[in-house]
């Protein structure tokens, strides 16, 4: 097997396949996590954190919903290989909520973000080195592209912030997906207004909580958590 890193554009199956897009969103995420690096604690850091998380959960969201599925169904150890990146996800949701309660600039919140650039940069190697191949030598190109558009879609309208308790599976997680990504991506709107018009700002900010509070009533119904693997399940 080649890594996704070491492959051209046409290995990979052209712009369209699942192959391409997924080291494309890689590759943004390295050098977003390059700017985490440089990032000073504050307004430049949550700026920078809010970037990362545009792209991971959507990314995530749609892998665990598309391309896992297809990994289980043609791999002999897609089971095994799919579980395993499913539970960093589950440490990237978990670590990136745990940053809520945490100060910029403390040693504790510098320990989580260490660690959380860690379960990134491992989770991409996990995909780009094992388990995209073992998928690129099953699938034919033309049933790579079609998952890539599969993925493309999903991603577009897919939840954008943690949900540490959702079902990292199907049906829980397609249960979940339009209830949270309408929450999410209200906050987002609301708080883009915000810091456009900081006059604004305390109200949307308040807008923004009620509909976070809504968000984790609604990841606790108990069909938005089924079909998950005990190890990623979370009260």
């Amino acid at each position: 097997m080649t890594s996704l890193a070491d492959q051209d554009l046409e290995s990979l199956g052209g712009p369209l396949s699942i192959l391409t897009r997924q080291k494309r969103d890689h590759e943004r995420l390295d050098r977003l996590l390059q700017r985490l690096d440089r990032s000073a604690p504050g307004v430049e850091e949550d700026a920078t954190l809010q970037a990362i998380a545009r792209l991971v959960f959507p990314h995530a969201f749609a892998e665990e919903s598309v391309i896992w599925p297809a990994a289980r169904r043609v791999l002999p150890d897609g089971e095994e290989l799919t579980l395993q990146v499913e539970q960093e996800h589950q440490e990237v949701n978990e670590l990136w909520t745990s940053l809520e309660d945490l100060a910029p600039g403390t040693p504790e919140r510098r320990d989580v973000l260490a660690r959380l650039a860690t379960v990134l940069r491992e989770d991409v190697r996990d995909e780009e080195d094992e388990l995209l191949p073992r998928l690129q030598d099953a699938l034919s190109t033309r049933r790579l592209q079609l998952l890539g558009v599969a993925w493309e879609a999903v991603r577009r309208t897919a939840p954008t912030r943690p949900h540490p308790v959702v079902s990292r599976r199907p049906p829980g997680n397609a249960l979940a997906a339009l209830p949270l990504t309408v929450l999410d991506r209200s906050r987002d709107a609301l708080e883009s207004g915000g810091r456009r018009f900081p006059h604004l700002h305390a109200r949307t900010s308040r807008t923004s909580d009620r509909l976070a509070t809504v968000a984790g009533r609604v990841e606790q119904a108990g069909p938005l958590r089924r079909g998950e693997d005990p190890s990623t399940h979370r009260d």
